[in-house]
């Protein structure tokens, strides 16, 4: 893909999804054709934005580049979307100057399309391409121009043939032969299979809306994407399918989220927005960051311990010899010199402050919850067709799959929310069973502040305790007096997850308890169900919190379910392990659905027959599903080496440029990015293989 003045904005407002940032913001040209000058695409200088009376971040100085993955943390209200939108000029900045290069378009991910729309996904998509789609009718008019004074034996003028080869080459190069194509894959990789993409508009929630703008934005290939929370709404294999995607783009990615394992998979630098009007840039990845913000803060506990003693010792002074009138002037001089100290402010440190304990709950029976030969259907689908599950008291058992699999589905029949057509469901001696799903935020009360909300249901005894509860859920101070009406989305799943931890029961069962919490909140939610000592039954999207609680992982996909021991991280592993040993029932050609065996469940047909005919039918579906994922990965794989061996022989010829290898510090600078590619090439070379032998393994499919 080339660098970022490689395309027109001639995309038209009212189709293209990126917005540039309006002209009336400074630029600056690039002085020099040096790569680190070059590279450069957008400069933040001594930034600031108030709200009322409230400073969001004040000097606030940054440089991007290409290849930047800049990942924007801080508490919720911080300014993290808000410095975006100052960013592509939706909001306006209060001090300092935004530059950035000549040529260099913004992208951010908005929520603009309309939920009544009655076209389809895949016609909102190409809304992207929208210039391409023009450059292509430039083509066609001039083609027949050329044809008809061609016909007519006239010569070509060579304004048009000269028309004709620029307009070729920039449709070429923005890729427009395999836009249909791109616009096809991008949507399958975000869940939209060829049935999903030809459906209205109108028939998908706002979730998969925000799917349709993430492939908007993907498809428009802005220099620099600005992402809030873009895993939101995705599926875990959409997730994988969208880190493959942004490990591929060349430009920069401006990124707000809450979750931590795509930060450290993504992110190179970080930016922290401390909620107190402090801006601060941190190189090196997510976990680089902790480690850095705990020794910053060690530093400056340390420095302030110095200026509290250096203070006292002078305030001891000033008042011993203030009325003594030979060191009478010493004092006065001790006294303009506290006054001009720059004190240093020593923020609380939440994170070490705040611990949510939950009450230990009633001790229920060894088995706790028993689904056999369970049958479900809406309408004329088929979810689930003889299911069995289990649950034994103490698990923690995440449900993974894609989006649409039934894993919510399987939450509620459990939490005997809705019924299902046939089979059993057995809760075990002593259970008691409490659901949270984030359609329980709409029954919060809006009038009520967040301390009358929970007071609700709380008994006499618990009120004095309802304060430390909303405290440990991170609402401290006047906060609890906050209206329901005007919190975040991120809050009110505080207060409803403070509701359901008042009275816990012996097994919580919780549909995305983390969506739109903070990373400091899902610290403190993970921390608690570590602890807790009953059973839980859980779906996330958030690989960090299934990390730290899953003791079993169950994959639902295809109306089956297969059971996989240990947290996340095993489940990847033993798929991974398992890749090549043939595809089992039911398994989807997902970047997240490797082939392999693994403990399943029973599921009971009618038929055996039939059954054996079906299953025959799936696996040979699947398997060919499976090459066709593994050829593409391999074509790709195949011209990203090619990339890649092409940018080595450059440096390599580096090497024997007399400025660079008489300049110890330029050779050691091009030794150190040469070992770095030798690493990526050998990497994907490893992968290159790796795939070669599963589609071996997958042998022939008729």
């Amino acid at each position: 893909m080339p660098r970022a003045n490689r395309r027109s904005d001639s995309c038209a407002a009212s189709t293209c999804p990126i917005r540039a940032t309006p002209p009336s913001l400074p630029r600056f040209e690039t002085p020099g054709p040096s790569l680190e000058e070059s590279d450069l695409l957008l400069r933040l200088d001594q930034l600031e934005k108030r709200i009322g009376d409230r400073v969001l971040f004040r000097e606030a100085t940054a440089v991007v580049r290409a290849g930047d993955r800049i990942g924007i943390v801080g508490p919720n209200g911080a300014g993290k979307t808000t410095l975006l939108k100052a960013l592509i000029g939706d909001e306006p900045h209060d001090g300092g100057r935004i530059h950035r290069a000549r040529g260099i378009r913004l992208g951010l991910l908005r929520q603009e399309i309309d939920p009544g729309a009655r076209h389809s996904v895949r016609e909102e998509a190409r809304t992207a391409l929208a210039e391409l789609d023009a450059l292509e009718d430039d083509l066609r008019t001039l083609e027949r121009k050329m044809s008809e004074r061609g016909a007519a034996g006239e010569l070509l003028p060579a304004s048009l043939t000269e028309r004709y080869d620029e307009i070729s080459h920039r449709f070429a190069q923005g890729g427009g032969f395999e836009r249909h194509a791109r616009v096809a894959e991008i949507l399958a990789g975000l869940g939209f299979d060829d049935e999903r993409a030809d459906r209205a508009l109108a028939t998908f929630s706002g979730g998969w809306l925000m799917r349709v703008e993430l492939a908007k934005l993907l498809l428009g290939q802005p220099e620099i994407l600005l992402l809030d929370e873009p895993t939101n709404h995705l599926d875990l294999p959409s997730i994988q399918f969208f880190e493959a995607t942004l490990e591929r783009f060349p430009g920069a990615v401006l990124v707000v989220s809450h979750d931590r394992t795509f930060l450290r998979r993504q992110a190179n630098r970080i930016i922290e927005l401390d909620g107190h009007g402090g801006f601060l840039l941190y190189e090196g990845g997510y976990d680089s960051y902790l480690q850095q913000r705990d020794q910053r803060r060690e530093e400056l506990i340390a420095r302030k311990a110095n200026q509290d003693r250096m203070i006292a010792e002078k305030e001891r002074f000033i008042e011993r010899f203030r009325a003594k009138a030979t060191k009478a002037r010493q004092a006065q001089s001790r006294v303009k010199a506290l006054d001009k100290i720059e004190r240093i402010e020593l923020e609380p440190d939440r994170r070490r402050a705040i611990r949510l304990r939950i009450p230990t709950p009633a001790r229920s029976g060894d088995r706790v919850l028993t689904l056999q030969d369970l049958h479900k259907r809406y309408s004329d689908e088929s979810v689930y067709e003889g299911i069995d599950f289990h649950l034994q008291r103490g698990e923690r058992v995440a449900l993974a799959g894609p989006n649409g699999a039934g894993k919510s589905t399987l939450l509620r029949i459990a939490a005997g929310v809705i019924p299902f057509d046939s089979g059993e469901r057995t809760l075990g001696h002593n259970v008691d069973v409490a659901f949270f799903a984030q359609h329980q935020l709409e029954s919060l009360q809006p009038e009520s502040s967040v301390l009358e909300e929970v007071a609700r249901e709380a008994r006499t005894d618990e009120l004095p305790r309802l304060r430390g509860l909303l405290g440990a859920l991170l609402f401290s101070g006047d906060d609890v007096d906050k209206k329901i009406s005007v919190l975040s989305g991120g809050e009110k799943t505080r207060v409803a997850l403070a509701k359901l931890l008042l009275r816990p029961a012996n097994l919580l069962i919780l549909d995305e308890p983390t969506n739109h919490l903070d990373i400091e909140a899902c610290e403190v939610l993970e921390a608690a169900f570590s602890e807790f000592e009953g059973t839980l039954l859980f779906v996330s999207h958030d690989r960090s919190f299934i990390n730290a609680l899953a003791t079993r992982v169950v994959e639902v996909e295809g109306g089956h379910l297969e059971e996989h021991l240990g947290n996340y991280d095993a489940y990847l592993e033993r798929k991974a392990r398992t890749a090549g040993s043939g595809p089992r029932t039911g398994s989807a050609s997902s970047p997240m659905t490797l082939a392999g065996p693994s403990v399943s469940t029973k599921t009971r047909l009618s038929s055996a027959d039939s059954n054996l005919d079906k299953q025959a039918r799936i696996r040979q579906r699947e398997r060919r599903k499976s090459r066709d994922r593994i050829a593409r990965r391999i074509e790709k794989l195949e011209d990203r080496i090619a990339v890649e061996e092409e940018r080595k022989r450059g440096i390599t010829a580096r090497h024997a440029d007399p400025e660079v290898y008489q300049d110890h510090e330029r050779i050691a600078s091009v030794q150190a990015e040469e070992a770095e590619l030798d690493a990526t090439i050998e990497s994907l070379y490893s992968e290159w293989e790796a795939l070669s032998e599963e589609m071996t393994a997958l042998g022939e499919v008729d």
